[in-house]
Formats: structure tokens, sequence, C-alpha cells
């Protein structure tokens, strides 16, 4: 009998390699240190409520049909992902509320209300970005990891039309007057853990996948993804094991041959796909090679992403007003990435998300409450901040300024629960507790991303937010299918 191709880490990226792997009919062995699959894609139950503690915001759904198709089953048998709408509810400081739908005309409905001279603006800001994932597409998202040489075949005036060489909010700027649009548009950088005045205007193609293509919510919750793929990949064979630690990954003659567990045993393997963070796995899994060493120096000399803190609040209180997602923004946007990604602290005045998935799925909550899943951006572990020491002193700024903004919950909290990025480090191995691995406050962040084909050790691949082609769920989901080409073009 052959080796089977082992897989660390049932995430969501080794989830999918595993089921295209196995899809074509190879053995796979996926180990899990945790007793539950997912990765960062985890869920919370407590006292009658349920969380979405991860991912909490689902696009480009054609990327989870065609994983289905790959292996010849249909989605809508596993999960049903339906449309949420308003997409978020935005509230600004100065009272402004304005929602975002799928339906175009409804959205400029709601911006002729605010801004009524940047109805075009807008208009040509979706275009815009649309024409960047028209040519990005293939280069950056949904193949193998970019090349210079690739791009280089790139008609020279779709490069321009890139927008490299500006910052996202240069872009924004250039297209719509008003500050409300300004700062929502820039919220797009932080969905790849970056600043919209530091990341490159390329980076407004995210803005795309959200305001024209829609935003997706699966019936019993986003946990119910990871739940539909482990289902599928052990339909087609592979072997998931749970509570199952990887120690080393075991090197010989500058190929990966296996791995050793916690408790000593070893499992040999005929190549391995790491869906960990990559400098973790340079770190801790990795014999002390030179290659090795030189790489992990590189890795850990890049800028991180920022991080996040979370609450967990279960609310006995109904808040009607609110949509399922909704974000409350900050006075000074500037100064609050500043803080995060200059200063290395947590905002004083921070720019807050509020999910309460129990709009869509009412059984997330007691009756007469609300479960609301808190996400304030931050910055990755460093000296600035002790997060052990001032967890809670943060989590009442953030309920102080919820209740600043008319949302004050103190007194009707029935359930509490603060994650920081000291918890994100050990829950989820990522590397400063940063979410999406190197920063992409760089023009030259896609080339820089570590390759989902490790460059010191045969037989080792990578999946996951921290590789080609980048966090959230959908771009891990092809990171997954990226490892797989690579490993089986290499003919493992």
């Amino acid at each position: 009998m052959t080796d089977p191709i082992v897989i660390i880490g049932a995430g969501i990226g080794g989830l999918s390699a595993s089921i295209r792997l196995a899809a074509q009919g190879r053995q796979v062995l996926v180990l899990e240190k945790n007793e539950q699959v997912g990765g960062k894609m985890s869920e919370k139950r407590e006292q009658g409520f349920r969380w979405d503690s991860g991912p909490s915001v689902i696009t480009m759904l054609p990327v989870f049909e065609e994983l289905f198709q790959a292996a010849g089953k249909d989605l809508e048998d596993y999960l049903t992902l339906e449309p949420v709408n308003p997409l978020t509810r935005y509230f600004y400081p100065d009272g402004t509320q304005l929602d975002l739908y799928s339906d175009l005309p409804a959205t400029l409905e709601q911006i002729e209300r605010i801004a009524p001279r940047d109805v075009e603006g807008y208009q040509r800001f979706l275009a815009y970005a649309a024409e960047i994932h028209r040519i990005t597409g293939p280069v950056f998202i949904y193949n193998e990891p970019p090349q210079i040489s690739r791009l280089l075949k790139v008609n020279p005036s779709d490069v321009r039309k890139v927008d490299p060489m500006r910052t996202m909010q240069q872009a924004i700027e250039s297209h719509v007057r008003s500050p409300h649009l300004r700062q929502l548009l820039g919220r797009f950088a932080t969905y790849v853990g970056a600043s919209p005045y530091l990341a490159p205007a390329t980076l407004n193609v995210i803005a795309h996948v959200e305001l024209n293509e829609g935003v997706w919510y699966p019936q019993g919750g986003i946990y119910s993804i990871a739940l539909a793929l482990q289902r599928l990949a052990q339909e087609l064979g592979v072997e998931i094991r749970t509570g199952c630690q990887v120690e080393q990954i075991e090197v010989f003659t500058g190929k990966a041959r296996g791995v050793e567990l916690a408790d000593g045993s070893l499992i040999p393997a005929a190549a391995v796909i790491a869906n960990l963070d990559v400098t973790l796995v340079y770190e801790k899994l990795l014999p002390s090679l030179p290659g090795v060493r030189k790489q992990l120096s590189n890795l850990r000399e890049q800028e991180s992403s920022c991080s996040g803190f979370i609450l967990l609040l279960g609310v006995q209180e109904e808040h009607p007003e609110l949509a399922h997602h909704n974000i409350f923004f900050s006075s000074n946007y500037r100064d609050e990435f500043d803080q995060i990604f200059r200063q290395g602290v947590p905002p004083d005045e921070p720019t807050i998300y509020v999910s309460i998935s129990a709009r869509s799925t009412p059984e997330d909550a007691p009756p007469g409450c609300e479960n609301w899943f808190v996400l304030v951006n931050a910055p990755p572990l460093g000296p600035n901040y002790d997060w052990a020491a001032q967890r809670e002193s943060y989590a009442s700024t953030v309920l102080e300024w919820l209740a600043r903004r008319g949302y004050d919950v103190r007194q009707s909290l029935e359930y509490q629960q603060a994650i920081t990025p000291l918890d994100l480090e050990k829950m989820s191995n990522t590397r400063g507790g940063a979410l999406y691995g190197t920063s992409s406050n760089n023009r030259w962040a896609a080339f820089r991303r570590p390759h989902n084909r490790c460059p010191d050790v045969r037989g080792l691949y990578f999946a996951g937010g921290t590789t080609h082609p980048g966090g959230g769920v959908p771009m891990v989901i092809l990171s997954g299918k990226v490892a797989s080409q690579l490993l089986q073009e290499d003919g493992y």
C-alpha cells in the first residue's frame, strides 16, 4: 500500500485540498490538533446562544460551487447559502446611517439620500473595481501564485488599470467626495488585515466581490461550511483524525517523508500539505536546514497583518434597527490605522463591527435576545500593548464606545467573553495573532506572500490564509486547490 498524502490541519484550506485530492483517487489523511475541524472557522455555544467565532462574511459563491463540482457533487445538497440584505448597515458618528444592498438601484437610492453628487462616482468605482477583478483574477487570485514573468504578459494598458502605484484611499478619493463613502470603501482593506492608507489600490478588488457579487449566509451558521466540507471529504474516503498534534515534519534528503506526532509515533507520507501559518511551520515543524533558516529569517522580517479583538455577547434585549452585519465607524479613520500599524496599540476610538447572526438564524439566541459578535481591528502581538493585563479594560473601552453610539448593552449582558490577539495566537496557531499572515500594506505583497510550494523542502506544500492567494474563506478554499494541483503536477 502506498503512503497517504498527509494534511496537517483540518481548517478550510486543508479540507479543500483533501476533497480535491480524494476526488482524484488519492489516499488522504488529515491530522487536526483540535477536537473539531474548521481551524479559524469555529463556533461557540453558551447559555442558549450560538456565535460564529471566526469568519462572519461569506462572498465569492462560485468558489464554493466549484469545489463541490470538482468532487462531482452539488453544493445545494450540503449547504443552503442565502443572500444577506442589506449587505451591511453603516453607522457614522454624525448620526448618518447608510445601507448597502446587492440590488444596485436600492443602494443608489441610499447614496442619493446622503451624497447625491456621488451617485455617479460610486457607480464608476464599482466598474473600476470590477475591471481590476477581471484583470487580476487569473494572475493573482484563481490560479497558481503570481510571477513577474506572467504579469509581463498582461496587456500594458491592463497593467495600468490594476492601479498598483496609488493607495486604496487615493483611488477611492478620486471617485467619490463624500467622507462617508470614502470611509466605507476604505474599510475593505481590513478584509486582508491592511490599511487603506498604505495598501495598493489594486486591493480595491475586494470591494467588487462584496458590492457587485453579494454576501451570503449558510443556514445553520458559518460553521456549517466546515461541517459540510468534513462530510464531503469523509464521503470521498478522507480519514480525519482530530485531537492529533503534529510535532515535526520528517525530512530526509531534502524531501518531506512523513510527520511525527506528539506521542512520538511516525506517520509516513507521500507528500505533506501544511494548513498552518507558514511562519509557524518554519519555526516549529521543520528541521534547522540552511534554506529553512534563511526563509524563516525572511518571513520574520516581513510586517504582519493586523489582528483582532473580539467580544462574544449574549444580549438580553432586542434591537430591531440593527441588521445582520453592522459597522460603527470611528470619527478619525486615519488615526485609527496609524495606532494599529505605526504605534502598535489598539485604537482609542475603534471602528466596531457587530454581527447578529440571529437575524438570519433566529435559533442562535433565546427568544427576546440577540447574539452579538463584536470585532475591532487590533495590532498583532508586540511590545507596546499587554493584552494579558489589559483585556478587561479594552473590553470596557469597546462597550463604552457602543454605548456612546446609542447601544449601551452593559446592563443586559447574559454572557460575555473577550478574545484577544494573544488568544487568537494560541487558538489558531497564527504568529502574533495576525489574522492574515504577512501584511498587504505594500504594492509587492502579492509577490512576497509565501508560495504554496515550499521552496526548501520537496514534497511540502502550504494551504491557508498565510499563503497564496490570501485570507478569507473563499481565498483559503482556493489555496487548497492550488496546493493540491502543485502536488499532483510534481508527481506525488
